[in-house]
């Protein structure tokens, strides 16, 4: 866990990389292209090197793994690390070049494999999350505000099922089918980065399927926020997600609730059946 003093440190920095990043929002700005295809812009490495350089300071005992770093860590070294940060430094990239405002900052402490605290930075609205596992988890809505304490909901009818903005699959589609012939009416909500988390987190949200690729980056600061709100993260069998343990930084699919009393098992099971062509 950390203390107050650098909890608000660590808030302060991602308000700073907001800014770094709405400086670029507001200009044409050019956009690039990774290895993997997913898009980079100059906000992207601006926010990286704004957070990098006071991760530096503020903890310079404690490594990083950011989104942008240029140089990956091989796996056997930073598997050694008792203790990291997992940085996206602008998540939802293709929500930034659409210009909808659904991109975040999204910054975590990660402890033996468990995100023990987050922080996830709107830069367009201005709010902030932030909160960890036995910590509880709060929203902040601009730099001058104080914190309210959020929690999940106890699922009400209609289940609120969040669905990736930019993702779209068969599995999940049928996962959102599955909960639909069980409690009926189901809301499903478009939603891009890891804002689906903080919805999860503040009880907007029933449910948010996930059945493909994502990075470790794309989770842990969502995944603390939302434990820390008394929701989950877990894998189709159950297990929570856990992080730098193993060669692969990309996660497996995954479940993220508020009410984990739902039959969500019954739903993944439904998910997995889909046929791999149309996965």
């Amino acid at each position: 866990m950390i203390d107050a003093v650098l909890r608000e440190d660590i808030i302060a920095l991602a308000h700073g990389a907001a800014g770094a990043i709405l400086a670029v929002y507001g200009k044409d700005f050019g956009v690039e292209r990774k290895s993997d295809a997913s898009p980079l812009t100059e906000a992207d490495l601006t926010s990286h090197l704004h957070i990098m350089d006071g991760l530096s300071r503020l903890t310079p005992d404690i490594p990083v793994l950011s989104e942008e770093a240029e140089q990956k860590v091989p796996p056997d070294i930073r598997r050694s690390w008792p203790r990291l940060w997992i940085v996206d430094p602008l998540d939802g990239t293709r929500e930034f070049v659409k210009r909808n405002g659904e991109f975040s900052v999204n910054i975590a402490l990660v402890e033996h494999g468990v995100a023990v605290y987050g922080v996830i930075q709107a830069p367009v609205s201005g709010v902030l999350w932030h909160g960890g596992p036995g910590a509880g988890a709060f929203r902040r809505e601009s730099v001058e505000a104080s914190d309210r304490a959020i929690a999940v909901r106890n699922a009400l009818a209609p289940l609120r099922v969040a669905a990736s903005r930019s993702h779209r699959d068969g599995r999940s589609e049928a996962f959102i089918e599955a909960m639909r012939a069980h409690a009926g009416d189901v809301e499903q909500l478009n939603l891009g980065s890891s804002l689906k988390f903080c919805r999860l987190a503040e009880g907007g949200l029933d449910m948010y399927p996930r059945f493909g690729p994502t990075c470790e980056w794309d989770t842990a600061a969502g995944q603390a926020i939302l434990e820390g709100a008394g929701g989950q993260v877990v894998d189709p069998r159950g297990r929570p997600l856990r992080y730098n343990v193993r060669d692969t930084l990309l996660n497996g699919d995954f479940i993220a609730m508020g009410d984990f009393t739902q039959p969500w098992k019954a739903w993944a099971d439904a998910a997995q059946e889909v046929a791999p062509r149309d996965r």
